[in-house]
Parts: C-alpha cells; sequence; structure tokens
C-alpha cells in the first residue's frame, strides 16, 4: 500500500474531512503509478482519519491491482455511468468537507461529488497538496538529471545536422526522433523549434512553409520526460552569421540569465530573483521587448511552484527546482530565450543544464 500518511496530515492541517486526488503528477507521486485522465471519472479520496477509498472506472481494475491499494474500491461501467459508484464512496465515507485539486479536477468530476453528498463543501487545496512535492528528492532530482541529460544529446544531434532551407517542422521532427533515440521515455510538452520572427514568439509553433535562412536566430524549447520527471530547456543559435544586434540582443539575455544565478540563494525570494533578472534586460536598449517572468518550478510538472516572478514572496528553499528562462522578444524580428533547469541548494544553487550558452553559429 502506498504511504499516504503526508496527505492524511494535510487533511488535518486544512482542517477538512479528506484530500481528493484525480490522474496526473500528485496521483502518480502518492500512488506510484501513472493513469490516465480521460471521460472517465477516477478518484481517489484520503481521509483524516480511517482507510482511503477510490473510485475507478471497471476498465482500469487490472492496472489499480498494481497499485496495492489497502482501501474500498467503487468501480463503475461505461455502460451504468458513475453516479452509483459516487453514491456508495458517499455511503461508505459521509463527507463534509474535501480538499481538492483546484487546477487538476474537472468539473464533472466535482459535480458527480455534489450530486451524492449535496452538503459538501469542497475547498481548492491546489497549492497545499501540489505543495508536497515543491521540494524534490534525491530520487527525485536523478530523475530530472536523466530527463536533462537526454535532452541535451538530442539537441546537439539535431544542431550538427542543421541545414539552410530546412523547414521548422522538419527541425522539430528530427528533435522528437533525437529524443526518444537518447532514450525519453515520453516528451515532456510539444516542443517548440521557432525561426526567424516566429522565435519571438514565446510559443511560437513550427511552420512548414518557411524555411530557415542565413542570419535567422533559430530557438528550441523543449523536453524530456523520463521516471516521470520533465525536462525544460531553451537554447537560441543563429544560423550561418549573426547581426550585430543579434549578439547584441543574445548577450543581454545571457548577462539576465546569469543574473538569476547569482542572486539565487537559500532564503532569497522568488521576487528578489526574478527582479535581478528582469533589472538587467530593463537596463538595456531592449526594455521594450520583455515579454515573460524569469521562470517557474519544475518536476512532475512542466509548470508548478515556485514561480520565479516579481510579487512573488515565497522563499526559495534548498530542494526547490526552477528555470531561469528570461527573454526578449522582437515580435517583427527575432527573440532570444537561454533556459536552465536550477536546484537551490543548501549554500547556493547548481545548473542541471549543462549545455553551452555562449553564442553559437550553426547550420550548412
Amino acid at each position: 500500500m502506498p504511504d499516504l500518511s503526508e496527505y492524511r496530515q494535510l487533511a488535518k492541517d486544512m482542517s477538512v474531512d479528506a484530500v481528493a486526488l484525480v490522474p496526473g503528477p500528485n496521483f502518480t507521486r502518492a500512488l506510484g503509478k501513472p493513469f490516465m485522465s480521460h471521460e472517465r471519472p477516477f478518484v481517489v479520496v484520503i481521509p483524516a482519519e480511517g482507510a482511503p477509498a477510490a473510485i475507478v472506472p471497471n476498465l482500469e481494475l487490472g492496472s489499480w491491482a498494481l497499485v496495492g491499494f489497502d482501501g474500498a474500491v467503487f468501480d463503475w461501467r461505461d455502460q451504468a455511468g458513475y453516479d452509483e459508484a459516487f453514491a456508495a464512496l458517499a455511503a461508505h465515507m459521509p463527507l463534509s468537507s474535501l480538499a481538492v485539486e483546484g487546477q487538476v479536477m474537472r468539473v464533472f468530476v466535482s459535480k458527480a461529488l455534489t450530486r451524492a453528498m449535496p452538503n459538501l463543501r469542497i475547498v481548492d487545496g491546489e497549492r497545499e497538496i501540489s505543495g508536497l512535492r515543491i521540494f524534490k528528492t534525491d530520487e527525485d532530482i536523478a530523475a530530472l538529471q536523466a530527463a536533462i541529460d537526454i535532452s541535451e544529446r538530442a539537441l546537439q544531434r539535431v544542431i550538427e545536422d542543421v541545414r539552410v532551407g530546412q523547414t521548422e517542422v522538419q527541425i522539430e521532427q528530427a528533435l522528437i526522433q533525437a529524443l526518444f533515440a537518447e532514450g525519453a521515455a515520453s516528451l515532456a510538452f510539444a516542443p517548440i523549434v521557432a525561426a526567424g520572427d516566429n522565435s519571438a514568439q514565446p510559443h511560437g509553433k513550427a511552420r512548414a512553409d518557411y524555411r530557415i535562412k542565413p542570419g535567422d536566430a533559430l530557438l528550441f524549447d523543449f523536453g524530456a520526460r523520463k521516471h516521470g520527471f520533465a525536462a525544460d530547456i531553451t537554447r537560441t543559435f543563429f544560423v550561418k552569421e549573426v547581426s550585430d544586434e543579434g549578439r547584441a540582443v543574445y548577450d543581454t539575455v545571457l548577462r539576465a540569465n546569469l543574473a538569476g544565478f547569482e542572486a539565487c540563494r537559500p532564503g532569497v525570494t522568488a521576487h528578489e530573483i526574478d527582479d535581478a533578472v528582469i533589472s538587467v534586460l530593463e537596463a538595456s536598449p531592449y526594455a521594450d521587448r520583455i515579454r515573460t517572468k524569469t521562470g517557474h518550478g519544475l518536476g512532475r510538472d512542466v509548470h508548478e511552484a515556485p514561480y520565479i516572478m516579481r510579487g512573488n514572496d515565497q522563499k526559495i528553499l534548498p530542494g526547490m527546482v526552477w528555470t531561469n528562462e528570461p527573454g526578449l522578444y522582437d515580435l517583427d524580428n527575432f527573440g532570444v530565450r537561454i533556459e536552465d533547469d536550477v536546484l537551490v541548494t543548501r549554500d547556493g544553487c547548481r545548473s542541471l543544464t549543462r549545455f553551452p550558452k555562449d553564442l553559437t553559429i550553426i547550420g550548412r
């Protein structure tokens, strides 16, 4: 049986009867096995006292048996629907209050709970529930490092083959193939491969009708997933040549990235790190190209706490991992972003990413 004691304690700390988890990063962390989030409700309820219970789609029972769950299980089939399973849960475990993952639980699942328990008070416990995984264990860090190493090897393979005239889609496909060839279990997210003016879109999509040309900025934002953990890396290159403006913008972003490392030490706030990074950009001639905060937490989710932004006074402490990804974006011209994955240590921080950051010209 998975150890659910910290979720029990969380229910007590939040003064609710129970905590509910649905498929996603917290669910996987708690139960040790990933399950899909789809149209079928799948809920684990962990009370402050007593045994947990689960509502499980019947077709998942075989996989669910591998979890070793020691609690009541109410399964249901598509043909009959799931309301009876929720009613059975309510009879088994009457609840007056329940903390749920506000960013993960879907409306139809919460409505099924309140149909079965009309007086149920649902509390958004996203921050508290996800906060249990903000501090990475040694095993977590090893998994993150494996995902990052795979990603960096894949990137090196791809940039060695970049040629003038290739489309962004062709390069994106080569990157995906390289990630799996290097050992990725899956993609952390749909990769961004963007050239020229498309590189100025922070979340640009690869184009099939644009062929890269000399002087283009070529931005890669991507990551492998391994052992349940996600890498998130960005590097920007220039194809064949770089203009004076491109060089100056790149140097500015790199200095901002380095300022993030200099500011990171236990006890500083996310606000202070972001302020140190963004101040470098603001002091440059390119301040009007600032469009994003410095970064975000990284782990089982690609975006999770802590969020590195002004106004967030959360303290940065050992064991947290965050992304240091300043960028400058001229929508009619080009963009530059440099992103590293950073582990906070007892005496400062350490970059888990090791791919070179010096301005690099690629392409044949």
